[in-house]
């Protein structure tokens, strides 16, 4: 075991990346509770919202969701490299691939 104090800071590639995974794992709480939202709307004349404007909301935030996850998996995707290199030089490809 190493006594040396390892790095304080990491690279800034893989901080983002590790943001985005946060952001991909947080992605459907939020959406649970932006769901769960129009349960407590109150009109103006104290009654509950119509479903018309729930509904609006409901497939409005659907659709934003869809986008923000495909976003996600773009960005996510971009970063993963299936043939990384170590420091060698030499590939870590899958077995059988030169």
């Amino acid at each position: 075991m190493s006594t040396e104090p390892g790095p304080v800071f990491v690279e800034r590639r893989t901080y983002r990346r590790r943001r985005l995974v946060d952001a991909a794992r947080l992605l459907p709480v939020l959406g649970v509770a932006l769901i769960c939202l129009p349960l407590l709307w109150i009109s103006d004349t104290g009654t509950t919202t119509s479903t018309t404007y729930a509904m609006i909301y409901f497939f409005g935030l659907w659709v934003a969701l869809v986008v923000v996850t495909g976003l996600l998996a773009k960005y996510l995707k971009e970063g993963t490299d299936l043939r990384a290199e170590d420091d060698n030089g030499s590939s870590s490809g899958p077995p059988g691939e030169a």
